[in-house]
């Protein structure tokens, strides 16, 4: 399952957002379903995934008489979808957006707080929270979420005697250790896009880089760690131009020794036989601090309709999906971290693999929590300041400068 680490309306549709709010709040109108009908819109075009979707839908709507229809289109196109819908007034009652999407449309005031619906928000991880709130009101509930974490060969850390790096100053030395030959130590995403601001953004927070000031002083020690690895031939020059899936792909050739990356990745970690792996925390700038990864997934949102006993259908749908049972059925599916702090530590405790993924979740943010709409402008200038601080063009001073 991607990550949909960032992935954002463009801007033609960002800017149809803000003409949209009264479409979006009268969505009564054009082909109603019928009233024992919830519609979700989301985008589990994943056979797979839709199918193991419907299956959590409809064991908490036949209990309660409901039916649940999901329309699912390519993850980049929920938003123009939601638009289209919109604007002829047959927009579904439960919207599923990325998180990052969330403010563009709770910024028309389109969507209704979750407790305006009966949708209990209590119980939940802050950073959840965060990213399905905005200007202080949640709107959206995210089932699972997911985050990023340093994922290691552990033949070839024991083959070359270091332990997982904690600090940055230990991941420089472990990743120097382990490249030779076609294996590289280490291996990112730096691409000009939201994949490669996803795997900066850890490094980034972690060292005090702050998105709302870029040139506060203290994120160039974060594009300074980059060019060092890439610089010292720790990390290949082609980071500039890899994915988070040519990273994983890096990684399971044996041609990366440990790679930054997420839980979408276990279905073909686990898949694989050529190489054993394990799941630490992020190296942090200095021992005893705390890894602060961005925070990714999607949350259910509804839209305002003049009908408000579907909204409140809506809400007892997604009640139901969030019980701490279904919320560990629904992450173990997707190999992602409930939202629920309770569920999290189950989660922790049945996948022990994975549970450092459910520790850096606790400590994860919303990108758009500081900047709300303004995030698709600020991850472009961050993705200008790495690139051109790998590929030689400028200082990470300069970069940050310009950037800001």
């Amino acid at each position: 399952m991607h990550s949909r680490a960032g992935r954002r309306p463009p801007p033609a549709i960002a800017a149809g957002l803000a003409i949209a709010t009264a479409a979006l709040g009268l969505t009564g109108c054009a082909a109603t379903p019928a009233a024992d009908t919830v519609t979700v819109l989301n985008s589990a075009t994943d056979t797979a995934e839709h199918t193991a979707n419907q299956k959590f839908f409809d064991r908490c709507a036949g209990p309660l008489g409901l039916k649940v229809e999901q329309i699912s289109v390519p993850a980049d196109q929920v938003a123009s979808k939601a638009l289209r819908m919109a604007s002829s007034k047959s927009l579904t009652d439960v919207l599923e957006l990325d998180g990052s999407e969330l403010p563009q449309f709770a910024g028309t005031e389109g969507l209704r707080p979750l407790k305006g619906v009966g949708v209990g928000t209590s119980g939940f991880s802050g950073s959840a929270t965060s990213l399905g709130s905005y200007d202080g009101t949640q709107y959206g509930i995210a089932r699972s979420v997911n985050s990023l974490a340093l994922i290691y060969n552990t033949k070839l850390l024991k083959k070359a005697g270091v332990a997982p790096p904690t600090t940055w100053a230990e991941l420089r030395t472990a990743a120097k250790k382990m490249t030779h030959g076609n294996t590289y130590g280490m291996a990112f995403s730096a691409s000009p896009n939201a994949d490669g601001v996803y795997q900066f953004l850890p490094f980034f927070w972690s060292g005090g880089g702050d998105e709302a000031k870029l040139d506060n002083g203290k994120g160039e020690a974060a594009l300074q760690l980059w060019k060092d690895l890439v610089s010292d031939g720790s990390a290949s020059k082609s980071v500039v131009n890899w994915n988070q899936q040519d990273v994983n792909d890096q990684f399971v050739a044996g041609r990366a020794a440990m790679m930054i990356n997420g839980p979408w990745q276990v279905p073909v970690l686990d898949a694989q036989k050529k190489v054993d792996w394990a799941v630490a925390r992020i190296p942090v700038p200095k021992a005893g601090q705390t890894a602060i990864p961005p925070i990714g997934g999607t949350v259910m949102a509804v839209p305002k309709n003049e009908d408000r006993s579907r909204e409140r259908n809506a809400g007892k749908i997604l009640n139901c999906l969030n019980s701490q049972t279904n919320q560990l059925k629904w992450g173990e599916s997707v190999n992602n971290v409930p939202t629920r702090a309770a569920a999290a530590r189950a989660y922790a405790e049945q996948n022990p693999k994975l549970a450092a993924f459910a520790d850096l979740v606790t400590t994860a943010r919303s990108r758009t929590a500081e900047v709300g709409t303004r995030w698709p402008v600020v991850g472009d200038a961050l993705a200008g300041a790495f690139q051109s601080v790998l590929t030689g063009r400028t200082s990470p001073e300069q970069a940050l400068h310009r950037a800001q």
